[in-house]
């Protein structure tokens, strides 16, 4: 439970909702860095998982987690990335330390990790590369073989190059113009990625087009893959249903789930990609 400080007692199950606040913020490249409290959600984060930020005058948004500090001067805090394309997205990213925000999480369903050490490939693109980063640092605890691929259109919309490296074995960094590290887009280097990590299994987070062919090439090379669907998800918590991810269900039937419960995160060979 919470009390009237903000403080949690005793184990927090589900997602709780919550009156956050910023306490640090940072404009790196194309994005606004938030770090907030948000008490009883850093708690029962699980990399994969999203919060919903209730923004000024407009529905709540989706946002990523990058970061849980399970200690801080603040104590617990999540950091999320902000890409402002929007009024809400805008409004959120010009928010200042001590700005009071509604917090919902933690959200979804997260990464499954596995149950042995083995060879993991972590494929992100833009800002939503940025549940990649938690979920690296559970696969080392894990024992796993962790590679990292983040890339973009151009450097300002890089996430954390930087970081990665002391979150991964490897690291490879794509832009597409070439303004740092190697010049191509993932789809271009998959395969070769796939083949070099000697992955058993494929995570990945990005834009559609990025997930489909993380799937297509984990299935070519046998190995396994998981993909953080993003989609608009008007009430982030199952009810509006809001959300409708196209998938073939484990009796090889399709349906459609809701991408903010039965997802963000799903099996990559799972998804009916024509049909999303």
């Amino acid at each position: 439970m919470i009390d009237a400080r903000g403080a949690v007692h005793g184990p927090v199950h589900g997602p709780v909702h919550v009156v956050g606040e910023v306490v640090a913020t940072k404009r790196i490249g194309g994005y606004r860095h938030l770090t907030l409290t948000a008490p009883g959600v850093p708690e029962a984060f699980r990399p994969g998982n999203f919060v919903a930020v209730s923004v000024a005058g407009h529905v709540a948004r989706p946002l990523w987690v990058h970061r849980v500090r399970a200690s801080s001067a603040f104590g617990p805090t999540l950091d999320v990335v902000v890409e402002a394309r929007g009024e809400g997205t805008t409004w959120l990213a010009a928010q200042p330390v001590g700005a009071k925000v509604p917090v919902t999480g933690p959200l979804g369903r997260a990464f499954a990790l596995p149950k042995e050490a083995v060879s993991c490939l972590l494929v992100g693109e833009g800002y939503a590369a940025a549940p990649l980063f938690p979920l690296a640092e559970r696969l080392r605890e894990r024992g796993c073989a962790v590679s990292l691929v983040v890339s973009a259109p151009d450097e300002s919309r890089l996430l954390s190059a930087l970081e990665a490296r002391r979150s991964a074995r490897s690291v490879t960094v794509l832009t597409a113009d070439g303004s740092v590290g190697q010049r191509g887009t993932v789809t271009e280097h998959l395969d070769d990625l796939v083949r070099r990590s000697e992955a058993d299994v494929v995570y990945a987070a990005g834009p559609h087009g990025v997930l489909r062919a993380a799937a297509a090439a984990a299935e070519r090379a046998g190995a396994w893959s998981q993909v953080a669907v993003e989609t608009d998800t008007p009430c982030g918590t199952g009810l509006c249903h809001g959300c409708p991810l196209p998938v073939v269900g484990e009796d090889g039937v399709d349906r459609v789930v809701r991408a903010c419960a039965e997802g963000p995160v799903v099996r990559g060979d799972r998804v009916r990609w024509d049909a999303l």
